[in-house]
C-alpha cells in the first residue's frame, strides 16, 4: 500500500511539474507582458531564479527606463548572486547603479557589484585583476556613500584584497631572487616596501635586499662593484637598524665583512 501511494505521489509531482513547464513555456512565448512579469516575480519569490531569469531576460528590454525596468535589473542582479555567478552578478548590479543612480537599491548595488568582484578575487599566485577591480569599486563606494553603514566593511574588505596584493609581490620578489635575477628582485622587494611600509615581510624582505645586492654585486663587471658592495652594506646598516637582533644577524654580519672587503680590494 505504501509503495502505491509513494508511486502515484512521484507520478503526481511529475504530472505537475509538466504541466507547470508547460505552462511557463506558453506564457514566455505569449504576448501578454504583463502576465510574463507576474510569473517572473512569483518564481523569483519562489527562488526559481533559473526560471525567473528566463522571463527577466525578456522583460528588461521592454521595461528598460521604467520602475518595473529598476525591479527588474535589481532581480537579475540577486538571480546571478543567488547562484553564486558573482561576475555576471556584478555586472547587473553596476549596471543598476548607472541606470538607476537614484534607485531606492543604488547603494547596495554598488556595493554589492564591488563584493562580488571581492569574493571573485582569487588565491595570490593567480591574476589578479578582480582584486584590483574590486578595490576600485569599494573605493568608488566609499567616496559614493561616505555616511552608509557598509563603508566600514568596505574598509574591511579592501585590507584582505590589499593583503592578498602584498602576498603577491612578496612571492614575485623571492621568486625573481631565486631565478638569481637579482636586479628585479631588488626593485620588486624594494617597490614592496614603498607599497606596503608596514609589512610583515620587512625582515625578510632587508634581509633579501642585502643578500640580493651582495650578489649582485659580486657578479657585476669591475666599474659597477664599488656602487652595489656599498648599497650591500647600506642594505646591511638598515637591517640592523631596524632589527637589530635579527634572526639573519650572523649571515649578514659574514656579507656585510665580505662586501667591506671588496670595496677596500677595488680602491686598491
Amino acid at each position: 500500500m505504501l509503495r502505491k501511494t509513494v508511486f502515484f505521489t512521484l507520478i503526481a509531482g511529475l504530472v505537475l511539474f509538466s504541466f507547470a513547464c508547460n505552462n511557463y513555456g506558453k506564457i514566455i512565448k505569449g504576448g501578454n507582458n504583463d502576465m510574463k512579469y507576474e510569473t517572473a516575480i512569483d518564481l523569483y519569490e519562489k527562488g526559481d531564479f533559473s526560471k525567473a531569469l528566463q522571463f527577466f531576460d525578456i522583460l528588461r528590454a521592454v521595461h528598460r527606463g521604467t520602475e518595473k525596468g529598476e525591479k527588474l535589473t535589481y532581480y537579475t542582479a540577486n538571480c546571478y548572486f543567488q547562484m553564486k555567478d558573482y561576475q555576471i552578478a556584478s555586472y547587473y548590479y553596476n549596471q543598476y547603479v548607472q541606470s538607476y543612480p537614484r534607485g531606492e537599491h543604488a547603494e547596495e548595488s554598488a556595493f554589492l557589484s564591488a563584493y562580488c568582484n571581492y569574493l571573485e578575487s582569487p588565491r595570490p599566485s593567480l591574476d589578479q585583476t578582480n582584486t584590483y577591480v574590486a578595490l576600485r569599486e569599494l573605493q568608488e563606494f566609499i567616496d559614493m556613500y561616505s555616511n552608509s553603514p557598509k563603508v566600514e566593511e568596505a574598509h574591511s574588505l579592501m585590507d584582505d584584497l590589499r593583503a592578498k596584493l602584498e602576498i603577491k609581490s612578496y612571492h614575485t620578489a623571492v621568486l625573481y631572487f631565486r631565478m638569481r635575477d637579482y636586479q628585479a628582485a631588488i626593485t620588486s622587494f624594494e617597490n614592496l616596501l614603498d607599497d606596503y611600509p608596514d609589512t610583515d615581510f620587512k625582515e625578510d624582505v632587508l634581509y633579501s635586499i642585502t643578500k640580493a645586492y651582495f650578489e649582485y654585486a659580486d657578479n657585476s663587471i669591475r666599474s659597477k662593484k664599488t656602487e652595489r658592495f656599498e648599497k650591500t652594506i647600506e642594505a646591511y646598516n638598515n637591517l640592523l637598524y631596524l632589527f637589530p637582533e635579527s634572526e639573519y644577524l650572523e649571515e649578514v654580519d659574514i656579507i656585510n665583512m665580505k662586501a667591506h672587503q671588496n670595496l677596500n680590494l677595488n680602491k686598491l
